[in-house]
This record gives structure tokens, C-alpha cells and sequence, in this order.
């Protein structure tokens, strides 16, 4: 299936529906409304994005196109960077948005000098498990506890013709 989502910097308008959206995709470790704004001002080593619906059936829950379905950001301080959050509304999984949003930051992150991507992943979430092995990461390590009531997997993808031995 395709996007059915328009992507755009994220702006501080756009806290309150990313908030939202946060806290019912990630009740138990929603970030706080300080961390996110505090994240949108690191515009030095900071890039946010978010999701609109643009089509019928890819809204977000409130049900209007337009509204924000998804979000995701990237902290980058070359030669490594992190994917710091990423989510999509659970009435658009499978629309190809989550696919849309890592894509996004993997460009911006190359465009940056990134040659070394970083992020933690629930352990019981195999769903974004297997997005991010489809773009290349790698599980790296095991951060035990790190999430309420889960660990985190640690994963890394080194960008083509970066091996190991090359720094």
C-alpha cells in the first residue's frame, strides 16, 4: 500500500497533536511536553518531522485529513546519529508512513554526514523491529529495563561503504 501522508517539518503548532498521539501510542513512556519542545530547539543537531493525513483512510484518530498521523526525529552529530522517536497512528499502520518517516531521516541524516544511525527499540515490538532491519539495521545490544515494562534492543546500520574498519 502507499503513503498516504504528506511529510513536513515539524513546528511548535504541531506539539499539542504530536503530544497525543504520544501518549496513546506510548502511555507508560510518553515524553513530556518540555522534552519535545526542548527537542524542536536543538536546531543544530535536531530534525522533526511529521505525518499528514492526505486521503480518506489514512486520517489519524480524530478522523480529519490534514491531522497528524505520524512523527519521527533525528538527532545528528556526525559521524552518528540517532533515530530519537518515531511513531505512526495505529489507524494508518501499513500505509507505508512509518517507511516514509525512517526514509526521511536517513536521507536528512546522510545529508549531515551521518555515516554511523543509532536507535532503541521496544522489545516487544516486533512490528517496528522489522521496519528498521528492512532499512539496514542491525540488533547491536540489549538495554535491560529501559522502557517501562520492557527492554530495548539497541540497533545501528553503518552506511553503505562504511565497514567495521573504517572510520
Amino acid at each position: 500500500m502507499t503513503t498516504r501522508a504528506h511529510l513536513r517539518q515539524m513546528t511548535r503548532d504541531d506539539v499539542p497533536a504530536v503530544l497525543e498521539l504520544e501518549r496513546a501510542l506510548f502511555p507508560l513512556d510518553a515524553w513530556s511536553e518540555e522534552m519535545l519542545r526542548d527537542e524542536l530547539a536543538e536546531t543544530a543537531t535536531r530534525h522533526y518531522v511529521v505525518a499528514e493525513a492526505t486521503e480518506p483512510g489514512a486520517e489519524s484518530d480524530s478522523g480529519a485529513e490534514g491531522s497528524i498521523v505520524g512523527y519521527a526525529g533525528l538527532r545528528f552529530v556526525p559521524p552518528e546519529g540517532d533515530v530519537q522517536t518515531m511513531a505512526v497512528a495505529e489507524s494508518a499502520w501499513g500505509r507505508g508512513i512509518g517507511r516514509a518517516l525512517l526514509t526521511e531521516l536517513l536521507a536528512q541524516a546522510e545529508v549531515r554526514g551521518v555515516t554511523h544511525m543509532f536507535l532503541e527499540v521496544r522489545s516487544d515490538n516486533p512490528r517496528a523491529q522489522d521496519l528498521y532491519t528492512r532499512f539496514g539495521f542491525e540488533a547491536i545490544g540489549v538495554r535491560r529495563g529501559y522502557y517501562n515494562g520492557a527492554d530495548a534492543i539497541v540497533m545501528r546500520r553503518v552506511a553503505d561503504g562504511e565497514g567495521e574498519g573504517q572510520r
